[in-house]
């Protein structure tokens, strides 16, 4: 079923162009394709309302298709491949190469619904539920998320995102952090095992209240585009991967609009 009524959150007509190229190559046997461009628009409406999936509106495919085309992709890591090339594209229409030489990381604790997997509770926090961990390039664009238990230190939770990290970007040499992530010999663990520097960003010692610290309000910047998504308001999910994938297609919102715009302006 096509889509009749227009959301805010469909694709323009330049952000299909843009994802389109990207998609799995459709099967041609089988059932009668899907108009996939209807599916997504479905997936970015429940990524920004935070509805069920049952309470997808009716002028959207059936809301079991929609999902079936979210797990699939999300287990094939379709959604994670869009969501690279995208970031690529964006680096380059800023002038820079399309993988980065520094990072930053940082956490987000936030609440989950009942039940699911990685579920505890964040005593400095005071926050039952999952953290967000994740690391951005210098233009604050998703460069890998790992969502794990609360309990987590971040000191701790810095061993899974760098483990990710430091393979995929050979080019990577500084990653920005604040002073947690100063704890328990992870600088000279990164230094050794990920072949990286850990930069720690400390906060002035007179400073009162909120302060901008050099680097790290990148990352926050990056929480706050997250959170315009509902679905992101708190862990709704039971898996991780999951949760990690809603992330991932909430950047892809971002970016494809990003450089819509940029290419109707030229």
């Amino acid at each position: 079923m096509n889509v009749t009524k227009e959301y805010s959150s469909n694709l323009s007509d330049e952000q299909w162009r843009l994802i389109e190229k990207l998609l799995p190559t459709p099967k041609k046997f089988g059932r009668k394709p899907i108009d996939r461009r209807a599916v997504i628009n479905a997936i970015l409406y429940w990524n920004r309302t935070g509805c069920q999936w049952r309470y997808l509106p009716f002028d959207f495919p059936n809301w079991s298709t929609v999902y079936g085309v979210f797990r699939r992709w999300r287990m094939d890591g379709t959604w994670q491949r869009i969501h690279d090339r995208l970031r690529e594209s964006v680096r380059k229409s800023e002038g820079k190469k399309p993988t980065p030489t520094v990072a930053i990381i940082d956490s987000q604790s936030v609440k989950t619904a009942e039940g699911g997997e990685q579920r505890s509770y964040d005593a400095g926090k005071k926050i039952t539920g999952r953290k967000r961990h994740i690391a951005v390039d210098t233009l604050g664009l998703l460069l890998v998320v790992v969502v794990h238990a609360a309990d987590f230190q971040d000191y701790e939770g810095a061993h899974f995102v760098l483990h990710r990290i430091k393979d995929k970007y050979g080019r990577l040499k500084v990653v920005f952090a604040d002073s947690a992530y100063g704890k328990c010999g992870i600088p000279d663990w990164v230094q050794t095992a990920c072949r990286l520097l850990l930069q720690t960003v400390l906060r002035p010692v007179h400073a009162k209240g909120f302060v901008v610290l050099p680097k790290r309000w990148i990352v926050e910047r990056t929480f706050a585009w997250m959170n315009r998504h509902r679905r992101l308001s708190k862990d709704y999910e039971r898996l991780t991967e999951t949760s990690e994938t809603v992330i991932y297609i909430a950047m892809i919102d971002l970016m494809s609009r990003r450089l819509a715009k940029r290419k109707m302006a030229f």
